[in-house]
């Protein structure tokens, strides 16, 4: 697929690295254990959310946009990155924080992501969970007009077709590397909550005409709704690079049984798999998204539900700044 013909600014490092994990691969008894490295995408400590903001943005630069706009939990990983990609186009941010998470530490609601909001620059707004946030975003953009701006509304984890091309590249770059490295990988893990990145990845995989299985463990939704969302915004996306049709229904699964009490919620088997991956193998995984997705993927490993002698990939989404945040949930010890 050609991504050439869409506006897209370069914010991203890439392509990023596949790593095999030989110690936790050996603890776990097999399978091998490989990541892909979308942790370290460069902007602003790095993320799968800078891929999508390079078509986001590109749109937004093409439309003439000197104001952002967007949405996200307060410990938004996505929040960070688009005050990042603002500052770095010159552009100004207004952030709609979600107050999702029930009593909220002082660490949660100052450090960790939000810290770096402030030192972005964004106007941070703060609204009660379950707000509407497309009409709260769309009366910004008015005040932002009224005032002579002209504001871009990036949605939340830019999860809409144009910035869910950013994961159609993904797809795309992960079988090149396949076919450079000889790896030939059974399954794809990664976390899915706004869908932009499962979606994309979909597109880019099955577009090429791959078969890979894609597991998406589910970090906010009951999985009905998030295959739900998965597959409808796979679809726009497939229309949109001209490969209509290239995703069923079939290929949207997300197991969303790990999410514990609710988005951003601490449970157990994150902050085990979150140690786990520490310890054995040096790399830092966030409590929200990529731990979650762990767990996940390790409680089927355990369950035998991966065959011993397979290939997994895990696709590393970041937001380790966000461990800041959670200093006084993770049990460590």
């Amino acid at each position: 697929m050609l991504l050439t013909s869409f506006p897209r600014v370069p914010l991203a490092h890439l392509p990023t690295r596949l790593e095999f994990l030989p110690r936790l691969s050996e603890h776990l008894g097999g399978p091998r254990v490989w990541v892909k490295r979308d942790d370290c995408t460069g902007l602003a400590t790095g993320g799968n959310k800078t891929r999508k903001l390079e078509f986001s943005m590109g749109e937004a630069l093409q439309t003439g946009a000197d104001t952002i706009i967007t949405v996200g939990a307060v410990q938004s990983n996505h929040v960070r990155q688009t005050a990042a990609a603002a500052c770095k186009l010159g552009m100004k941010c207004e952030v709609l924080l979600e107050h999702r998470v029930a009593e909220p530490s002082e660490l949660y609601r100052n450090s960790g992501n939000v810290l770096l909001d402030r030192i972005f620059g964004a106007n941070l707004r703060e609204y009660a969970k379950g707000t509407d946030f497309d009409a709260a975003m769309d009366e910004i953009a008015d005040e932002i007009r009224a005032d002579g701006g002209t504001p871009y509304i990036v949605p939340g984890g830019a999860s809409n077709p144009v910035g869910a091309l950013g994961y159609v590249g993904c797809g795309e770059e992960l079988l090149q590397q396949c076919r450079e490295q000889e790896i030939q990988f059974d399954h794809l893990v990664t976390a899915t909550g706004s869908a932009g990145t499962h979606a994309g990845l979909a597109v880019g995989l099955r577009g090429n005409g791959s078969d890979l299985p894609i597991l998406g463990i589910g970090v906010n939704a009951p999985q009905d709704v998030q295959e739900e969302r998965v597959y409808n915004l796979a679809c726009e996306t497939a229309g949109l690079v001209g490969k209509p049709g290239c995703v069923s229904r079939d290929d949207i699964i997300a197991d969303c049984n790990y999410i514990g009490p609710g988005y951003g919620e601490p449970t157990d088997a994150m902050n085990e798999a979150v140690l786990m991956l520490a310890r054995f193998e040096g790399l830092l995984f966030d409590p929200v998204y990529s731990g979650k997705a762990l767990a996940g993927m390790i409680d089927y490993i355990r369950k035998g539900r991966f065959a011993k002698d397979s290939d997994i990939v895990f696709l590393h989404t970041g937001g380790a700044a966000g461990l800041f945040a959670y200093a006084d949930n993770l049990a460590l010890t």
